[in-house]
């Protein structure tokens, strides 16, 4: 079933901005295309863990244009496959390794860190395993597919003293980035409501559909998006959340997982947040803000690239369009990781904000099963 952005949300008020915390060298650092950073020096070697769509597709094209990352390593089940990719990035066939004997990574000193991009409920067992092997670890989100999960994930990190980020690129890109300042400044006087979405119409047999790999429906792949923007947005986390799921399209894909999720969240400003995810909706990505004296909506707000941003508050008008193509948001976010390590300075997006994250989201599907608000706090 297809839904307008209308019907999905009903009509929205304003726009998206990301979290201000911690992002003040950022909104200075990011240009139009990527932080500023002299050439030379040495890069941080990453090895890539699973060679899906978002590996091939966007992760390694990024780290190819960086000037602070570099690739060395491939862990595949597909050892052809791997090969191949190996030739096109010009990667030793000694450097790449199974899921058997993964933990051979350890003994390959130009492997600095290791980019998880593994279905949800491999993250907590790869993350461990490379801290053990002494690797740096940037997982994909969400960092795992239970709060326990992503405990163990940052226990171990902190153990084999390791770095841990998540892979939340929006954090790092500038239209987002605009809209924090923009808030930041008062462009919008008092903040009161926070509306967003993501939402498409996925194809059967995706491993997204099974519940036991990805550890829930849109809200763990797509709504965590929406969930960042509200958090980061008010620069609170929510006293509480109510939340609604279901399946309309009985076509079989949705035995597993939720079609649609809605939910509203509580902040202890008094702000109150609508967000929505589906897998049967294409109805786009958008985030939206008001408040007392205007508005800012960033719609793509989620994308890899074409993200637009307009407002209207005190002061100028805004319409821009960004033009920072794919893989740019990749690039700054292996950047961000690779400067960390080097400077020995933790991560804007590091482990304890998945954790929270999905604290959230176990709250959402809580209150969505027994039908009442969960309080978070």
């Amino acid at each position: 079933m297809r839904r307008s952005r209308r019907d999905f949300l009903g009509t929205l008020a304003g726009a998206a901005a990301w979290s201000w915390a911690g992002t003040s060298a950022l909104l200075d650092s990011v240009g139009s295309s990527s932080a500023a950073q002299a050439p030379g020096g040495r890069k941080i070697g990453f090895g890539i863990v699973g060679l899906g769509r978002i590996s091939m597709g966007q992760f390694m094209p990024g780290v190819r244009i960086s000037e602070r990352a570099k690739l060395v390593a491939l862990v595949s089940g597909h050892r052809d496959k791997a090969e191949r990719v190996a030739d096109q990035y010009g990667i030793s066939h000694q450097a790449i390794y199974s899921y058997e004997n993964f933990d051979e990574i350890a003994h390959n000193s130009e492997v600095d860190a290791l980019y998880i991009a593994l279905p949800n409920s491999m993250h907590a067992e790869y993350t461990i395993r490379g801290a053990k092997a002494g690797k740096h670890i940037l997982s994909e989100k969400p960092m795992a597919t239970s709060v326990a999960e992503c405990e163990q994930m940052i226990a171990a990190c902190r153990a084999a003293g390791r770095k841990l980020m998540i892979a939340y690129r929006c954090r790092y890109e500038p239209t987002n980035l605009r809209a924090i300042q923009l808030i930041k400044q008062g462009y919008l006087g008092t903040l009161e409501t926070i509306d967003s979405a993501f939402g498409f119409d996925i194809k059967p047999g995706e491993w997204r559909l099974d519940k036991k790999m990805a550890g829930g429906g849109p809200l763990m792949d797509v709504g965590i998006y929406a969930l960042q923007a509200c958090r980061s947005l008010t620069g609170e986390e929510p006293l509480e959340v109510r939340g609604i799921s279901t399946v309309v399209d009985h076509d079989g894909r949705f035995q597993q997982v939720e079609e649609t999720l809605l939910w509203t969240m509580r902040f202890p400003s008094g702000v109150i947040t609508t967000s929505g995810c589906s897998f049967g909706s294409a109805n786009g990505n958008f985030a939206n803000a008001s408040g007392s004296q205007g508005w800012i909506k960033v719609d793509p707000a989620y994308g890899y690239d074409g993200l637009h941003l307009r407002a209207h508050g005190k002061g100028e008008d805004i319409d821009q369009a960004t033009d920072d193509p794919s893989p740019h948001q990749f690039q700054r976010e292996a950047d961000h990781f690779a400067e960390c390590i080097l400077e020995n300075r933790e991560p804007l997006t590091g482990g304890p904000e998945g954790l929270r994250d999905m604290r959230l989201i176990t709250a959402i599907y809580r209150s969505c099963q027994e039908g009442r608000a969960v309080k978070t706090s």
